[in-house]
């Protein structure tokens, strides 16, 4: 912007994005917060107004793990983890009392931090699919 910010800045910066999204610009998700401040020469509070526009509108949606991205296509990355092994459970692949890999091994597989196994892990355990017997490792419980 090459005036002085007047009010409803953030207005103008949602409907330029929109536009943008429209014409298919973003299709590995939104720049960040700083690059969308950097080229408007705004404040990155302004630039998070836009972005919470947007996603009032469904335009926009959070993922976590993956940062915004258009529409609400993406899933995070644990979730995906999470209903990945469950369908290895409920299929078999994994049945009740056998080892999961160690999160070094899921880790290296899915491609994602081991934070993010963690996680997934730790909302399967919450739920009762697996269980931890430490020192040991993590196993599949009875198939519900």
């Amino acid at each position: 912007m090459t005036n002085p910010s007047p009010r409803g800045t953030y207005l103008t910066i949602s409907e330029v994005l929109r536009a943008r999204i429209a014409k298919g610009a973003y299709p590995d998700g939104i720049p960040s917060e700083a690059e969308i401040g950097r080229e408007f020469g705004v404040a990155r509070t302004t630039v998070r107004r836009a972005l919470r526009a947007l996603e009032e509108a469904g335009d926009v949606t959070t993922v976590a793990g993956v940062g915004r991205q258009v529409g609400g296509s993406q899933v995070a990355p644990y979730k995906r983890i999470m209903t990945d092994l469950l369908d290895r459970i409920r299929t078999g692949e994994l049945p009740a009392g056998a080892r999961l890999p160690s999160e070094a091994e899921l880790s290296e597989s899915y491609g994602v931090a081991r934070g993010t196994v963690r996680r997934a892990v730790h909302e399967l355990e919450g739920a009762g699919h697996i269980h931890a017997q430490h020192g040991v490792g993590r196993f599949v419980g009875p198939v519900s």
